[in-house]
């Protein structure tokens, strides 16, 4: 699971992209208890999600130009210049070059070989996110992909992660972990983009740890969101459900079987 000893190649920030931050901060905020705060005049309508005052998670203001709304899962990396060049040497595009933030970081947008966006999060200032896998806030991301093994191979060469294949009855999944801190450090998994019961595309889907998924699918309804896979258990892993926020962003919520204390 995630925690905020964010080291080389792990996830450290995420935003959703909104064509109504009105309407997303409602959502979330209904859901999870979330409060959205203002980044300042000069953000461009960005805004940090705060639970108890800890940023969990971020938004901003997208347009249709800009592709349909989705959270972006940001990694960390020491020189977002050199990993955005490792990730086009790796068949990924750069969609948005390295810039600075406010003297906050550097933060980058790329695509990998299969599209799928993502970005990159060099620490300035911040660091990345105040708080992570407990509950209310980010966990876990899954990457749903047409080729398991291409895209291990791109996030290898882009950003260090090294994979590993844990078996379960009737399969495997494959698990993802930044180089340093090895498998205790797994934050992630890769899994056929066959295997999504709603296929949209490949994409990164964040998990955010709850209490009561049950509870939280059916609020999720009233706020005017969407059920892709109902709450269902996993042995070993916890009760899981995969949800659609009311403009259609992707994000999965879990009870795990072996939550952070």
């Amino acid at each position: 699971m995630l925690t905020t000893r964010f080291v080389e190649g792990a996830p450290n920030w995420i935003d959703v992209g909104s064509p109504d931050l009105g309407a997303t901060r409602a959502f979330y905020g209904g859901l999870f208890g979330w409060e959205l705060r203002s980044a300042g005049p000069e953000a461009g309508g960005y805004g940090f999600f705060e639970l108890d005052g800890r940023i969990v998670a971020a938004a901003m203001p997208a347009t249709a130009e800009q592709g349909p709304p989705a959270w972006t899962v940001y990694f960390q990396c020491a020189d977002a210049e050199a990993t955005a060049e490792a990730a086009e040497q790796a068949h990924g595009r750069v969609l948005v070059r390295p810039l600075d933030v406010m003297g906050q970081g550097h933060m980058a947008v790329l695509a990998d070989q299969a599209g799928v966006v993502f970005g990159l999060w060099q620490p300035g200032e911040r660091r990345g996110l105040d708080t992570a896998g407990v509950t209310g806030s980010l966990c876990w991301v899954e990457l749903y992909t047409p080729d398991v093994a291409a895209a291990a191979a791109f996030y290898h060469r882009a950003l260090g992660l090294e994979t590993s294949a844990v078996s379960f009855p009737g399969g495997s999944y494959t698990c993802v972990n930044p180089a340093e801190g090895g498998e205790d450090a797994m934050f992630g998994g890769v899994v056929p983009l066959a295997e999504d019961p709603a296929p949209g595309g490949a994409h990164w889907l964040p998990y955010f740890e709850v209490a009561d998924p049950d509870a939280v699918v059916a609020r999720a309804g009233e706020l005017g969101g969407s059920v892709r896979v109902p709450a269902t258990d996993l042995p070993g892993v916890g009760r899981v459900a995969r949800l659609d926020d009311p403009h259609g962003a992707r994000f999965a919520v879990i009870r795990s079987a072996s939550p952070q204390p």
